[in-house]
């Protein structure tokens, strides 16, 4: 899976962003393999001439998936990573049900893919 980061003059795109993205969507979109080509991130500082605001950075997620057509969700928060987090929570449930919409009933991969992640069950 490919991951692309996009920013706004106004936002820092370094590295320690573009990694926590990839890091992020690696752990968060893994169930999926290989039906996710790309996720491309677009970040944006909604209020950036104005003063500061607790939601002011926006999130776009968008995720390519193959046979179908691009999922896209948008979150906002008061940093960067908060809102890629919170894109990203979404992104994960959007494809989830995007990808079982389309499934043929036969495909155990898929089905396996579209299985709850253990990861995210509390532990006993």
């Amino acid at each position: 899976m490919q991951v692309l980061l996009h920013t706004d003059k106004n936002i820092d795109g370094g590295v320690r962003t573009a990694e926590y993205l990839e890091t992020l969507a690696q752990d968060e979109l893994h169930r999926f393999g290989e039906h996710i080509t790309r996720v491309e991130a677009h970040l944006a500082d909604a209020n950036s001439h104005a003063k500061a605001n607790k939601d002011d950075i926006h999130c776009t997620l968008e995720a390519h998936v193959k046979g179908l057509q691009p999922v896209v969700v948008k979150d906002h928060a008061g940093s960067a990573h908060q809102a890629i987090h919170g894109a990203m929570d979404k992104l994960k449930r959007a494809v989830g049900t995007a990808l079982e919409k389309h499934a043929p009933r036969r495909d155990a991969t898929l089905a396996d893919a579209l299985a709850p992640d253990t990861d995210d069950a509390p532990s006993a």
